[in-house]
């Protein structure tokens, strides 16, 4: 068992890119892993749904080759969870494609595994018809068998147990399906017989990057240290500064409960946490407790196409337009559903979006409008891509030539930034499945894969 184990992060999602200084700066001392995020639900469901990633290929390169670079000649295992994004299978492919490129650019050979987190729908199906799977939380309905043969990707959010399995075989890179986000990074401190509250926790707070420090960012790296009893997070940057109270404020980031976590088959009770700065910018956590689940379950996401999308953007400068604006757009709405009553009102939606006049929090904001011009969004859901082509253009041309009360001008009312104005978005997901699923076994499959390259 070692003394300690040192774990580099990057940066808070792969394809974010970091500064090179940085990174390499955790190698003056002996590094057990490489371990970066890849992915994330915070961009809602259409990642998974659309198999696309939110990150450029480009850039998913430049990191990778950076890692590679260290990783590889030093023996130090690469982890990367969730890849591609949503963590589905062509998310994972085209990491593996990208994987391959540098691997093949750069002349390096590597021993790959690959945890895939797909599931079939007629598994799921069998698992909610023996009562294994539940809503995630209240507000979620329970699954119906429509809606699981409806929902196109489904992924669930693996654990440290498949990875460790990986390690246990001796993969020079690991590329995880839908991962629950610590896991990656506490996998290496379980492998070397850390103590798994303190690996949970320091992954918890190296998932993203130099978040933790000040002032806090994705794209840059940091270092975490597990010791038998604590562990330690500090900047790689010396423009960045680990506090305790930057590090305490990122163990909250996230969470339902200030002190109780919860993952794949366990919780973490961080309620008797110590942070102390250990010496400057090197912060020292302890105390923090895994307790495994009486019922193991793990976190099911799926995604199902709900709608095609069409908008329009543009802006509004007329004050007299702007002072009636709401019953303006009712108005023009009216005339809309008028135009096409052989489109079921039920199979569309039209939303307006005003930016610069409370588009954020709409009737919650406490301050009265006061500015002189807004950027407007026509936006339409419907059943069909050519309905919403037809709604949204039948939109904007009837706002773009309505005359409303006190209009001094036959001129357009609107001021678009594009040709064309409209632009067709394409399909639009939503999270169908968004539930817990309890474990009849390991239902993760690993792949060996082999790259050689003699140079």
């Amino acid at each position: 068992m070692k003394s300690s184990v040192r774990i580099v992060s990057p940066c808070g999602m792969l394809g974010y890119g970091f500064p090179k200084d940085s990174f390499e700066r955790a190698f003056e001392q002996e590094i057990h892993g490489i371990v970066v995020d890849a992915g994330s639900t915070d961009a809602g469901p259409h990642k998974l749904g659309a198999g696309v990633s939110i990150v450029s290929e480009r850039a998913v390169k430049k990191d990778l080759k950076l890692m590679i670079e260290k990783g590889i000649p030093n023996k130090i295992p690469i982890i990367i969870g969730s890849a591609g994004g949503a963590g589905a299978k062509p998310h994972v492919k085209n990491t593996l494609k990208l994987l391959n490129e540098v691997l093949t650019e750069e002349c390096f050979s590597a021993k790959i595994a690959v945890i895939w987190a797909d599931f079939e729908n007629d598994y799921i199906l069998e698992m909610q018809n023996k009562g294994k799977i539940k809503p995630l939380t209240k507000n979620i309905s329970p699954l119906t068998e429509e809606v699981i043969k409806e929902t196109t990707s489904i992924v669930a959010q693996m654990g440290h147990e498949p990875i460790l399995d990986a390690l246990n075989v001796g993969a020079d890179i690991i590329v995880c399906g839908r991962a629950y986000d610590p896991s990656p990074f506490a996998s290496i401190g379980i492998y070397h017989g850390m103590d798994a509250g303190l690996s949970y926790h320091l992954g918890k707070i190296l998932e993203c990057g130099a978040l933790c420090a000040e002032p806090g960012t994705t794209k840059d790296s940091i270092l975490g240290t597990i010791y038998q009893d604590s562990f330690t997070v500090q900047s790689l940057n010396p423009k960045r500064t680990c506090t305790t109270t930057s590090v305490a404020a990122h163990t909250f980031y996230e969470k339902e409960h200030p002190y109780l976590l919860h993952g794949p088959g366990f919780m973490l009770d961080l309620s008797e946490c110590t942070f102390t700065e250990e010496s400057h910018g090197v912060i020292k956590v302890a105390h923090s407790k895994y307790i495994p689940s009486e019922t193991y379950r793990i976190k099911l996401e799926g995604a199902r196409k709900s709608a095609y999308r069409t908008f329009v953007i543009a802006g509004i400068r007329d004050p007299l337009l702007l002072e009636n604006l709401e019953e303006v757009e009712k108005e023009v709405l009216e005339q809309v559903k008028s135009y096409y009553p052989e489109i079921s009102e039920q199979d569309y939606q039209i939303n307006f979006y005003h930016y610069g006049k409370n588009a954020v929090l709409g009737d919650n904001e406490s301050e009265e409008f006061h500015g002189h011009e807004i950027g407007v969004m026509f936006e339409v859901l419907a059943k069909t891509q050519e309905q919403a082509n037809s709604l949204c253009a039948t939109l904007r041309s009837t706002f773009l030539h309505y005359g409303y009360e006190g209009r001094k001008s036959t001129a357009g009312n609107l001021a678009f930034p594009f040709a064309p104005s409209d632009i067709p978005f394409g399909p639009v997901y939503e999270f169908s499945i968004y539930h817990l699923m309890e474990l009849e076994r390991n239902p993760f499959q690993m792949e060996m894969m082999e790259v050689v390259n003699d140079g």
